[in-house]
């Protein structure tokens, strides 16, 4: 290890694929709150993030805390989260992302993005290695994806391409044509969609929400979602992954893993049991010979058996770690597990009695651990899992409609100002109207501003001299453009555009 100043040099440092792509809203949001005006005695108005529980407006439903407190009381849904059918629960819409973007990764292989999108998704893909490439949304059609650009950079090594919808960044919602459009396109490609429906349902232009899924019969359909926006609670963190494939796309897609399961001969499960068997014969008998251990139980299955340490056997072996550490050091000792007379019955049988979840993989019985793939099987015939939902059911279930209808209302009105106070507004340009999410992507027109560098320099020098806070657009993937969150109070909404209006007149462009 180094040493710098008579000290070890740490040996520890960040994943740099990770700090490489570690712009997310977050950090940049963290940036401008921080170079704020101390001295500026007016409420800072944050238009910048898309979370707006603070005001009264956006209250969640009684209905979602009072689930919660009923299933925590009852303490029957302490455990783990059960997996349902095709729903997989998730920590938020974040580890939704991680989780699939993770396990699509392979060696060349490519996924394609919005641009502009959500940093989360490149973050993820570069951790994992993955090669981000990114198709364009066309503010000209409502920010619809450009189709031609998706077919020029598919390639053999896509997997799959993902949308946003309702869309953060920019507000738009896509109609049933364009789905429908965007799926007969990745099944030509032979990808899957990944449709990103945190926004779903918060639709309130003339573009009535489609979920991806309804076209699962054309293409295979991955949905990420949550209850943060719809129920106005992102700090709750629940999120799911949900599969639409009535075609059996991904079971038949299963590549090498299929095969292996299939074509594997009986011959080749026998001659490793008979191998491992032998293993066990000659372990357990051999352990008779060696005085200071013990095999209470002759092994009969797995590859592993559980050896009692005699200590006061031995001299200078303080304790098991000990006695393994010296052993390495001293000698090489391989053991394998093996099977006994007891024959292998999964649990999954017991079904009917109790619901069971079964956790696999293909390492040891085909010998391959390298190769890291595992399943999980629901074997839950009664349904108990789905009765068994706790307070997320109860929320979907018992949620009333006068609560989204509410929402809905509040949101359009927010929408509405927010376009009308841009027109005020000669260096900034919406080029569509918000129509679901609670975000727009609003253009900046450099050349009418004085001193202004790009839309970073906008964004820090608006936090100092007025406290409002936007997100540049750079963030999210379209430079000199700004990402504006219209989901706080309409009095606080133009009260910050205003001030944003007062900014523009401070440095607009002499004539």
């Amino acid at each position: 290890m180094e040493v710098i100043n008579g000290h070890k040099k740490w040996g520890f440092q960040g994943n740099p694929e990770l700090i490489a792509s570690s712009i997310s809203v977050r950090g940049v949001l963290t940036k401008l709150m921080a170079n704020r005006n101390k001295d500026d005695k007016r409420p800072t108005i944050p238009l910048g993030r898309a979370d707006p529980t603070e005001y009264p407006s956006y209250r969640t439903t009684p209905v979602a805390p009072d689930a919660v407190a009923d299933a925590t009381y009852s303490y029957n849904f302490n455990c783990y989260p059960p997996t349902v059918d095709d729903v997989y629960l998730t920590a938020g819409c974040t580890q939704a992302i991680e989780i699939v973007v993770s396990v699509l990764a392979r060696p060349n292989a490519n996924i394609l993005f919005p641009r502009p999108g959500y940093p989360q998704y490149e973050a993820r893909a570069s951790c994992s290695k993955l090669e981000a490439r990114h198709f364009d949304l066309i503010p000209e059609k409502g920010w619809e994806v450009d189709l031609d650009s998706v077919e020029a950079l598919a390639d053999e090594n896509t997997v799959a391409m993902v949308i946003i919808n309702p869309s953060n960044p920019c507000g738009n919602v896509f109609t049933y044509q364009h789905l429908k459009e965007i799926a007969e396109t990745a099944s030509k490609l032979g990808i899957f969609v990944i449709s990103d429906e945190v926004y779903g349902h918060l639709a309130f232009g003339s573009n009535p929400f489609v979920p991806m899924g309804v076209f699962g019969p054309t293409v295979p359909v991955l949905t990420l979602g949550s209850i943060a926006k719809r129920w106005i609670v992102p700090g709750w963190r629940i999120g799911w992954i949900v599969t639409s494939d009535p075609n059996g796309i991904f079971h038949q897609s299963g590549g090498a893993l299929t095969q292996i399961l299939k074509h594997t001969k009986e011959d080749f499960y026998s001659k490793i049991l008979t191998t491992i068997r032998g293993a066990a014969d000659i372990l357990y008998d051999r352990i008779q010979e060696i005085p200071c251990l013990t095999c209470p139980h002759k092994p009969e299955g797995s590859m592993v058996a559980m050896v009692k340490l005699n200590l006061p056997l031995l001299e200078g072996i303080i304790d098991d770690v000990d006695f393994c550490m010296k052993l390495a050091r001293e000698e090489s000792v391989i053991v394998l597990p093996a099977f006994g007379s007891n024959p292998f019955v999964p649990m999954g049988v017991f079904g009917p009695t109790v619901p069971v979840l079964t956790l696999g993989s293909i390492a040891k019985r085909w010998i391959v651990p390298g190769w890291r793939i595992g399943w999980i099987v629901t074997s839950d015939p009664n349904g108990i899992f789905h009765q068994s939902g706790g307070a997320l059911t109860q929320i979907l279930k018992h949620t009333k409609e006068d609560f989204y209808s509410k929402i809905l209302t509040t949101i359009r009105g927010a929408a509405d100002i927010l376009y009308d106070r841009i027109q005020e507004i000669p260096c900034l340009t919406c080029p569509h109207k918000p129509e679901g999410s609670m975000v727009a992507m609003v253009k900046l027109n450099l050349p009418l501003l004085e001193g202004i560098i790009d839309d970073v320099d906008f964004c820090m020098k608006l936090a100092r001299e007025e406290s409002v806070i936007v997100l540049p657009g750079v963030t999210v993937g379209l430079k000199n453009c700004l990402r504006i969150t219209f989901a706080v109070e309409h009095s606080a909404l133009e009260d910050g555009l205003g001030r944003i209006k007062a900014f523009y007149h401070r440095h607009a462009k002499k004539e």
